[in-house]
């Protein structure tokens, strides 16, 4: 076969993030907006990657649209996989994070020492093609992992987690130009891409209340969708991304000298451990802001007298309901004494009223302020160091009588 691979222009890292960013928002919007749910989602998306992988696999040479039609796939499906996890099974992120860095160089290891070679410029072979993909697989489930970990750590907003994978794609790709070895600066690049694409979704989507833009994730998802699908036409046209085919495999790709690799090697060594630090630092640090809106949105609300008619009046049914089933679900975990079951439907509970307020807000500003306030009281009740069943099943019920009017 050719490779089966794009060469490695601007080009290919451009439609890369654009495919990451595609990869938060389009699941979010299938999985909340549209109320299908994680699991389900997770299993269309599961079928939908068996037979876009199948028939990319059959292929024998690189074709841009099947090629970036897969990574858009893997993208969704490795996001959905680290949200199963953390989501429904209340896997800690620092855990996933952990088993998804072992198993993706497990895969390496063995990719290596069966095929002698990790360069993404000899994959040639059927066999070394599906260690590519189990490769990139992993990748995005890593980098949603590590990405959503670093968040909870530090509290930064949308905008602000954009800047530390932007750093440390920045050190890699000086690190490459100054001599290191290739191979490891592209698989280094390609998984911090993932975090750094999630974080433009988000910035993207989140609301302006909380510092996001907010197009909200259905916009995103279309706006990155209809790019990814320009740049992929300009490149079937003109061929920008084709490995020539009398370029030989790369099989052994190394950099200036070994000097310079190991010296390159070590910078990012030293990186790491710094980005270590900056974290540690920042996760010992109280996150006032985060605090702070909490307690406005509670103090807002009380001010505000509605009563549970008036306050579902201008929004959707749907919608509503759809609330209303997860604040059911939550206290019913509640009331079983099943406390991370609880703390999984808050968090569902969260990001489906979040991805609902560019919609919601316009229709009814003031009882919106209303309910974002009860919504806030039920997470902190919910996530308190100690929780208290009784406040929490108050909240609960508290917000639950709004939504049924």
């Amino acid at each position: 076969m050719l490779n089966k691979v794009p060469e490695i222009t601007i080009w290919f890292w451009i439609i890369k993030i654009l495919c990451t960013t595609v990869g938060e928002s389009f699941a979010d919007w299938i999985n909340m907006t549209l109320g299908v749910g994680l699991v389900n989602t997770s299993l269309i998306f599961t079928v939908v990657l068996v037979v876009v992988l199948g028939v990319q696999l059959r292929l024998r040479r690189y074709v841009p649209a099947a090629y970036w039609l897969t990574v858009v796939v893997v993208s969704i499906t490795g996001t959905l996989y680290t949200d199963i996890l953390t989501d429904s099974r209340g896997v800690p992120l620092v855990v996933s994070t952990t088993v998804f860095s072992a198993v993706l160089a497990v895969v390496f290891g063995v990719w290596f020492m069966r095929e002698r070679t990790l360069s993404i410029h000899s994959i040639t072979s059927t066999p070394r093609e599906a260690f590519y993909w189990l490769a990139v697989l992993v990748t995005f489930a890593l980098g949603t992992a590590a990405g959503d970990w670093t968040l909870d750590l530090t509290g930064w907003g949308p905008g602000m987690s954009v800047l530390l994978p932007t750093a440390l794609i920045a050190i890699t790709v000086v690190g490459w130009r100054l001599g290191g070895q290739p191979v490891l600066a592209f698989w280094l690049a390609y998984i911090l891409t993932r975090p750094l694409g999630a974080n433009i979704g988000d910035w993207l989507a989140t609301p302006r209340s909380e510092q996001g833009l907010g197009l909200g994730t259905a916009l995103t998802s279309i706006i990155f969708l209809v790019a990814i699908a320009a740049t992929v036409v300009w490149l079937s046209w003109s061929h920008a991304d084709v490995t020539p085919a009398s370029e030989p495999a790369g099989v052994g790709v190394h950099g200036r000298s070994r000097t310079r690799e190991r010296l390159v090697l070590a910078g990012y060594a030293v990186a790491a451990l710094a980005a270590a630090l900056l974290l540690h630092h920042t996760s010992q640090q109280p996150h006032a802001a985060a605090a702070a809106e909490g307690e406005s949105s509670s103090a807002a609300a009380a001010s505000i007298h509605l009563t549970p008619a008036q306050t579902v009046k201008h929004f959707p049914k749907g919608d509503i309901g759809r609330l209303e089933r997860v604040v059911t679900t939550t206290r019913s975990a509640v009331a079983a004494g099943d406390h991370k079951a609880a703390t999984t439907s808050a968090k569902t509970l969260e990001t489906t009223w979040d991805a609902d307020q560019p919609r919601l807000q316009p229709k009814d500003g003031q009882a919106w302020t209303l309910l974002d306030g009860q919504i806030d009281g039920v997470l902190q009740s919910v996530r308190a160091p100690s929780p208290d069943t009784a406040a929490e099943t108050a909240a609960l019920d508290t917000l639950l009588t709004s939504l049924r009017g």
